[in-house]
């Protein structure tokens, strides 16, 4: 029977992916046929651990023995045996080059492909914009001004003096990478001679100083679709930084983040309002203003409406981001302002409107004062 690959890194099967590399890492150096020569013991360990690793850090893979176990990965591998994915070396197809790539890749490039000569594509920029509430609401175009990393005109991106141009690397025959053999593993490093490009300028340029590129910066327009939110993120190919050896450009990615605004509260599509009303307004009834982002709107307040009651104008709030024509709601919270710094006049006619009171024009009020009473007796009856 075939070994549990949880049991083979000493992890449980919930374990998380970090936990799972931090593993692996620890018995690939352990168990490593450079630190444990002609230990055939040690070897098939090695094996066991590289292979069960190429399975569990790979999600499709791991949700399929997961669910399935070794028949459901001989299946997905068109029934191969001898290894987790048809390969016979039972390395999964990734071989030793997997492994240095593993622990030795953010030195050697930054993982697959990193430190070959040729055209890169320059790096990715970020851009972080602040924007209104009636930006959202309504959409803009904004001009910005950001620095960048630009092609040298000069030398077109190639880096070397007008007239001549770089040279083949003979080091590495233009590859990039030179290839040495410890033992039995054959390991690629960049070349030291172009330092990983392939090629070789002999006579830089002036304006670039060889690197074919240049600090510049650049204004570019911003277009903001409305129903952005704080962490929308807006990508704009091809304004990043220029590629070195004449590659593509990276892209400039505009992050959002709106202001808070000082009546509304945003919530997804919908904002909400707190509207203050006063204490006649409150028994009373009757029609309130109240703003929106696009003008003013009237609603109704029902006779004795208390705080905290919610009123929704429907498609009055922002629109939604992918959902053109699509609008939230304006909820407006209501919020009776008890009245202060009262005149003479004024308190007589609230202590007239007091004696005038009664259950049926306050049932909280007097149904609270017998639920208090009756708790009271109950209290001192023990």
């Amino acid at each position: 029977m075939s070994k549990d690959l949880y049991e083979i890194l000493g992890v449980p099967k919930d374990a998380s992916d970090a936990a799972i590399k931090k593993a692996y890492r620890s018995l690939a150096m352990e168990l490593h046929p450079d630190r444990n020569p002609g230990d055939k013991t040690a070897e098939s360990k090695f094996k066991e651990v590289n292979a069960a690793y190429e399975v569990l850090k790979d999600a499709k893979k791991r949700a399929i023995y997961d669910q399935f176990g070794h028949a459901g990965l001989n299946q997905a591998s068109g029934g191969g045996g001898g290894g987790f994915s048809g390969d016979p070396s039972g390395f999964g197809g990734g071989g030793f080059g997997d492994i240095f790539e593993e622990f030795f890749g953010d030195i050697f490039g930054g993982g697959r492909g990193g430190g070959r000569g040729g055209p890169q594509k320059g790096e990715d920029f970020r851009y972080d914009m602040t924007v209104s509430l009636e930006t959202v609401m309504h959409g803009a175009s904004e001009r910005i001004r950001i620095p960048s990393i630009i092609r040298c005109e000069t030398c077109r991106g190639s880096g070397a003096k007008p007239g001549s141009g770089p040279e083949t690397c003979s080091a590495c025959a233009g590859a990039g990478q030179v290839r040495t053999q410890q033992g039995f593993f054959s390991i690629s490093r960049p070349c030291p001679t172009c330092r990983g490009q392939g090629r070789i300028i002999r006579n830089p340029c002036n304006d670039c100083q060889g690197q074919g590129r240049q600090r510049s910066e650049k204004t570019l327009t911003v277009k903001i679709p409305p129903g952005v939110e704080t962490g929308t993120r807006i990508r704009l190919s091809g304004e990043g930084g220029a590629g070195p050896l004449g590659g593509p450009a990276g892209d400039l990615y505009i992050i959002i983040d709106v202001t808070p605004h000082p009546i509304f509260e945003r919530f997804g599509p919908d904002i909400l309002c707190h509207a203050p009303i006063t204490f006649p307004q409150a028994a009373l009834g009757g029609k309130l203003e109240v703003p929106t982002l696009i003008g003013r709107a009237i609603v109704t307040l029902p006779a004795g409406v208390q705080t905290g009651k919610r009123l929704v104008l429907r498609g009055k709030g922002l629109p939604h981001l992918n959902r053109p024509g699509v609008y939230g709601d304006l909820v407006v919270e209501v919020r009776v302002e008890t009245p202060v710094t009262l005149t003479k006049r004024q308190r007589e006619l609230l202590q007239e409107f007091e004696q005038l009171s009664n259950q049926e024009s306050q049932p909280e009020s007097h149904s609270f004062l017998g639920r208090v009473k009756d708790f009271l007796d109950k209290m001192s009856s023990k």
